[in-house]
């Protein structure tokens, strides 16, 4: 067996892609034991820039930074491609139609570990953009028939200024925790049978502890379906 050399765009933020690469290494190193670590090629962007494109809503200039970075990679080696972070999968069509490799969807990745545990209704806490915009949730609802709650409005803004004031920073608050807690809280009382952690950095703050209910943590769940696809058996 071998892997194949996975091509990261990350740095949105570098906490989560620290974890990306914690967590590809780790899983390498169970599976093929030893010294084995996992082939992987890391462009990580200034999230400062990113975050700013997003706030003035240019997403068509962001779009050209996704497909720059990745034809980088492709052109460095990398032999399939991760978007380290679920709201820029907002151009994850473009991005794999600028490249030949092919590209692991967080989503997809996460809607079928959701489909296999059985669930139908989940609740997704996210970025203001992957919670209200149709890309993500409309791709969970129409290729996997899941229907997805979001939190009330106000919840929203609680979950988003946690993500880039505090988690984004590298702060983990219990306060916030708390917070976080509450909001899961009340998505379950709205019937949602489990909860997409649909940010890559939450899952610094919540645990399966903090839920009544499953966690779908998008970042291990991205990983599992990349090597996955990167794993091959040599003949």
């Amino acid at each position: 067996m071998r892997c194949k050399t996975i091509g990261l765009i990350g740095g949105m933020s570098w906490e989560s892609s620290s974890e990306y690469y914690r967590l590809l290494n780790e899983t390498i190193r169970a599976r093929f034991g030893g010294l084995h670590s996992a082939p992987c090629l890391l462009l990580s962007v200034d999230f400062a820039e990113i975050a700013a494109l997003q706030r003035a809503g240019d997403w068509p200039a962001l779009t050209a930074k996704m497909i720059s970075c990745a034809q980088r990679l492709e052109q460095g080696g990398a032999e399939l491609l991760l978007i380290c972070t679920n709201t820029m999968h907002r151009m994850a069509e473009e991005v794999q139609a600028a490249v030949s490799i092919p590209l692991v969807h967080i989503a997809d990745a996460t809607a079928k570990r959701i489909a296999k545990a059985g669930l139908k209704r989940v609740g997704l806490l996210g970025t203001l953009y992957t919670m209200e915009q149709d890309f993500y949730r409309g791709r969970l609802a129409r290729d996997f028939g899941l229907e997805v709650l979001i939190p009330e409005e106000a919840d929203r803004q609680s979950v988003h200024q946690v993500i880039f004031s505090e988690l984004c920073l590298g702060q983990s608050l219990d306060a916030s925790r708390q917070l976080y807690r509450d909001i899961i809280q009340r998505l379950v009382d709205r019937g949602a049978e489990g909860i997409i952690l649909g940010c890559t950095e939450i899952m610094l703050l919540i645990t399966d502890a903090d839920s009544p209910v499953p966690l779908f943590d998008t970042t291990a769940l991205h990983v599992a379906a990349a090597l996955d696809e990167a794993i091959v058996t040599e003949v």
